[in-house]
């Protein structure tokens, strides 16, 4: 048996930097320029989808002291909402992942958002805490498929040289949610007399310009094509039985039973990888949920900042996670995914100290921008990392169930810091606080220690090509043969050879 220092050098020879562009090949720019008005407002649907879903789900993370105030609860029963509503995205993302799949990416992501608008409406005019949380239960439904279907309409229609720096973009929707939900927070809930209620009218108006604007485009090519290809296949195996005298057709099972039948084929053949990835969107939404559903509560209760120093704070970690996730994916071109989400999570770790021991406002703030930007930075790989791993077909259901499922485990972040702060207390000018700063800090050191772990033990599928894929309704694409693009200068030359997941060596020690 192999010890496990032969294991990780073994790992190790598989971390070689991608196959630098071509030389004489399109640049980045003549690529964007070469983009039909179709894809770039294709690209615009998926992003202000994420963007809608985040606006949301932070508008309960800016208000929880308003909450606390208007059910007369703590903060550790107000988090309880946030902790609910992402416990049942798991479910959202299995129903809608499954649909986009199965009917295609446009109206599905119209359901998926009409849903949010009407529940957006509902939860801002609850009069108690228990319908609150019905109703916030109820988004996480909802709010589940916004991911996965968000960044398969988003990414799978661009060129491949483009998808790094795409995937950095449309991550960083979720970013400018909370930069959107944390200025409305500042600017219009506390001058209308509805108070934190406004905010989720603001959120709906966003919501619905996502639906009129998907509503507008037509059905992803990708999708398109795959389906056209299924049926010319019927056809040319209708036309050989006739040929070949073979008389009628077997009977087949249904689209939807053949679909169901290769879901389940995908699981039982990708096991490993679909642990690898549940572990990984683990250690990504504990990042992410434990340095920014409490921050705000953590820079009033535990720094003493009134409500206006607090979202400014909070408005500018949010720009730092949008630079950290747009530069991010354009790196990752070059350094390839897991290296540079690896470094991006060491830089959250060297800006620690700055997030929780000053108690001043600009270098609190400071710190904010920096952890964001190693955060939301590392995060900007993911929606193409994932992508490029799916088994074909399941472009879709894989990274959203995938990321949602992450999500579903780390739903207790915000709990879990709210009880740390019941029980680690500091003083405040004479005062006894919760310490969210140590709690805080102890959080985003393990967990950024086992993201760092998990990706480097991990599989990585470079520069795939998306229209290689083949559609889930066909028998065997449950079996999940994923296109690894050979680089020019390599054995081989352009060609790409197709390769099963469980075959290939980039998954190491999860094969």
């Amino acid at each position: 048996m192999r010890s496990f220092g032969d294991v990780a050098a073994n790992h190790l020879q598989g971390y070689k930097l991608p196959a630098p562009p071509r030389r004489g090949g399109p640049s980045k720019l003549r690529l964007l320029k070469e983009l039909s008005l179709t894809q770039w407002l294709m690209f615009l649907s998926g992003w202000l989808a994420w963007t809608c879903d985040a606006i949301d789900f932070f508008s309960v993370s800016l208000q929880v002291t308003r909450l606390s105030q208007q059910f007369h609860r703590n903060v550790h029963d107000i988090t309880t909402s946030i902790t609910l509503t992402l416990l049942f995205r798991s479910i959202g993302a299995v129903i809608f992942g499954l649909a986009s799949d199965r009917y295609g990416r446009k109206y599905p992501l119209i359901l998926n958002l009409a849903m949010i608008a009407v529940l957006q409406v509902l939860v801002s005019f609850t009069q108690n805490f228990h319908q609150f949380l019905v109703c916030r239960s109820l988004f996480g439904l909802a709010m589940g498929g916004v991911w996965g279907m968000a960044s398969a309409t988003a990414l799978e229609n661009l060129p491949v040289e483009l998808r790094g720096v795409a995937s950095g973009v449309v991550q960083q929707g979720y970013a400018l949610g909370y930069l959107v939900a944390a200025v409305f927070s500042l600017t219009v809930v506390p001058h209308n007399k509805h108070g934190w209620r406004s905010l989720f009218w603001c959120a709906c108006g966003f919501t619905t310009t996502a639906i009129l604007l998907r509503l507008s485009l037509p059905e992803s090519e990708l999708f398109l094509r795959n389906r056209r290809e299924k049926k010319e296949k019927e056809l040319l195996a209708k036309d050989l039985r006739d040929q070949t005298g073979n008389g009628a057709a077997p009977v087949q099972k249904s689209a939807t039973q053949v679909f169901i039948q290769e879901i389940g084929e995908m699981f039982k053949r990708h096991w490993a990888l679909c642990i690898y990835a549940v572990l990984l969107m683990s250690g990504f939404n504990f990042l992410s949920h434990g340095s920014q559903d409490l921050y705000p509560t953590y820079l009033k209760e535990s720094k003493g900042f009134d409500n206006y120093h607090s979202t400014v704070a909070t408005i500018i970690g949010s720009l730092g996670a949008i630079c950290g996730g747009v530069t991010a994916g354009y790196i990752s071109q070059y350094l390839g995914r897991r290296l540079t989400i690896i470094v991006y999570i060491l830089s959250i770790g060297c800006f620690i100290p700055l997030w929780i021991i000053p108690n001043s406002f600009g270098k609190l703030a400071a710190g904010a921008f920096c952890v964001q930007f190693g955060v939301q930075g590392a995060w900007g790989v993911i929606p193409i990392q994932l992508a490029e791993l799916s088994p074909a077909g399941f472009r879709a259901t894989f990274p959203g169930l995938m990321y949602q499922l992450g999500n579903m485990i780390s739903s207790s972040a915000a709990q879990i810091e709210a009880i740390g702060g019941e029980n680690l207390r500091t003083t405040l000018n004479g005062k006894n606080v919760p310490d969210y700063a140590k709690v805080q800090g102890i959080l985003l050191g393990t967990v950024a220690v086992f993201t760092i772990l998990v990706t480097f033990l991990g599989p990585e599928n470079h520069s795939s090509h998306f229209g290689d894929d083949v559609p889930a309704l066909e028998r065997g694409r449950g079996k999940g043969d994923i296109v690894v693009s050979c680089s020019p200068d390599s054995p081989g030359g352009a060609e790409e050879e197709k390769k099963s997941i469980g075959q290939s060596r980039c998954l190491s020690v999860f094969e």
